[in-house]
């Protein structure tokens, strides 16, 4: 116990020092800690103290949770400030990061929208079938989002249009769609799969149920449905033998063909306005396969489709794929092309070519009359088709007509068209003549086949039926660069005054006729009358026609 005090307290000294230096450093790093806590809470609860980013991003929750449409828009309402990471980290990140305060990158569209499980939104644009189709639009809504500096910018997916263009009441509906088209014949249906760039997927799926031929409201005809899968996983299987290298072009044959008129008006030159783009590389599939058709415009078949043609109501269960379809055809007007009308730019003169070219026709214009010094060349006479019908609306003075034809200077030939035969042998007949008259029918159809600028001259008969021929035959016959005439015939001229008398309402009355409908009308005046001309009054037509030749 008696140790030495001096060294005691020495030592007590030395232990207080010790401890005195380990209690500062203690005590340092506490004050350091308690700093960046304090620095951390107040940074976290005083946003405005920390660099917004740059007014070009959008800023979200970095959430790896999908995101609900009522979270989307309270997170536009108030969207949160955060610091931005570098660019390179950014650009390498492909997953919502997992951090809390981050800028993330913002994905192409469709890739943010099945991150985040919602539709991505689309916008109408006015339909152009020259163009590549893009993807089937939605509901046609957009959205946007306001940035950290409450700047608003569009959030709208790259615009689409519809894969079907619906338009109203009568125009026939046509869908054209690129892509993976799947079509099963036995149920007439037409499956259109969403593609790699959609990832595979589309969330908004529709489906259209159309009549393929250019009437809209047609009886007798099928409808196809066009369907959109939601998912390329609900695609059925390709059969192995039906790949087709090239797009199916869908239509049907039936219909009101069977009448020459119809047969073009109604099916050749709709067909011919959706199949030329394709130069031959596009499969006919056709619903309603009428194999008299087939056979009759084999040629011009042809020349639309290297490929055979598919008949889709004795496809059984087959399933065909093609890399894009058009599904429809669309008349543009009776017996004619708009070239103001979808698809644009082309017209009849063109189609009338593409004839001449199918059928090896020689003529594109008709014989010249006059020499190079503008005289007469007398030794030439030009040749007039008068067309002849063995039913009702025939000429009954037709050789009275073949004279007087004659005098005036033509060189005469009776076109006697055959019905269920290819066409190609009476169009080079045709396309040998530099005038054609007839009385309105489905003869003076072969008017497609007169060089252009060639005379046609339609005797419309009596009944007040000019409206009628001025549609059918008139307004084509000038889109197809002839020289139309028309001729009305007069009540003399017609055999209803012998067969019904003078006093019957269709003699005497047309109007009423007209009131009482088309029925009517077709009965007596496409029905039960022909025409004897009246040839004091047919003369001056025919002298007209030989001066429009000599003006050519």
């Amino acid at each position: 116990m008696g140790g030495d005090p001096g060294k005691l307290m020495k030592s007590v000294k030395g232990a207080a020092q010790k401890y005195l230096g380990v209690g500062f450093l203690l005590g340092f790093f506490l004050v350091l800690l308690t700093y960046f806590t304090v620095s951390e809470q107040f940074a976290i609860s005083a946003p405005n103290a920390i660099r917004r980013s740059s007014p070009g991003h959008a800023h979200a929750h970095a959430s790896p949770s999908p995101i609900t449409p009522f979270e989307e828009e309270k997170r536009q309402q108030t969207p949160v400030i955060e610091e931005k990471p570098p660019k390179a980290e950014v650009a390498a990140e492909e997953k919502p990061p997992k951090a809390e305060h981050t800028v993330e990158e913002k994905p192409p569209k469709a890739e943010q929208a099945a991150q985040e499980k919602l539709p991505a939104v689309d916008v109408d644009e006015p339909r152009k079938e020259t163009e590549d189709q893009k993807p089937v639009a939605g509901d046609g809504r957009s959205s946007s989002m306001t940035g950290g500096d409450g700047a608003t910018r569009s959030e709208a997916a790259p615009a689409k249009k519809p894969a079907c263009d619906i338009q109203g009441p009568w125009a026939s509906d046509v869908c054209d769609v690129t892509g993976d088209v799947r079509i099963r014949g036995s149920s007439g249906t037409i499956l259109i799969v969403p593609t790699i760039e959609s990832g595979g997927a589309n969330p908004n799926p529709q489906e259209w149920r159309i009549r393929p031929y250019s009437r809209k409201h047609q009886a007798g005809i099928n409808e196809v449905t066009v369907r959109e899968l939601a998912s390329a996983a609900d695609a059925p299987a390709c059969d192995a033998a039906a790949r087709s290298p090239v797009p199916a072009l869908v239509f049907a044959m039936g219909g009101l063909t069977g009448n020459y008129w119809h047969d073009f008006s109604d099916v050749l030159i709709p067909l011919y306005l959706q199949a030329v783009r394709f130069e031959g590389e596009v499969q006919l599939v056709v619903e309603n396969y009428q194999h008299w058709y087939a056979g009759k415009y084999r040629h011009i078949l042809k020349k639309l489709s290297r490929y055979d043609i598919v008949d889709m109501d004795k496809d059984g269960d087959k399933v065909r794929c093609f890399p894009g379809a058009v599904v429809g055809i669309r008349m543009h007007k009776e017996f004619s092309i708009d070239p103001a009308k979808e698809p644009l730019g082309h017209s009849m003169p063109e189609f009338t070519k593409f004839l001449r070219d199918t059928y090896s026709l020689p003529r594109a214009t008709p014989t010249r009359l006059t020499g190079e010094d503008g005289e007469d060349n007398e030794k030439v006479k030009p040749r007039m088709m008068i067309i002849s019908r063995r039913h009702p609306r025939k000429l009954v003075n037709v050789k009275d007509v073949v004279a007087l034809a004659e005098l005036v200077g033509f060189e005469v030939v009776i076109g006697d068209p055959p019905f269920n035969v290819d066409v190609g042998e009476f169009a080079k007949e045709v396309n040998a003549v530099d005038a054609l008259v007839g009385v309105h029918g489905a003869g003076l159809t072969n008017s497609v086949f007169l060089p252009t600028g060639a005379v046609f001259i339609q005797v419309v008969p009596y009944g007040k039926m000019e409206h009628i021929g001025e549609v059918d035959f008139g307004i084509p016959a000038v889109d197809m660069g002839l020289k139309y005439v028309a001729y009305s015939a007069g009540v003399e001229e017609s055999t209803l005054v012998e067969t019904l008398g003078r006093d019957h309402p269709a003699v005497k009355d047309p109007e009423s006729v007209h009131r009482q409908g088309w029925g009517k009308v077709a009965e007596y005046y496409l029905g039960r009358q022909d025409i004897r001309l009246d040839l004091e009054r047919f003369e001056p037509v025919l002298r007209n026609a030989m001066q429009m030749l000599r003006e050519q």
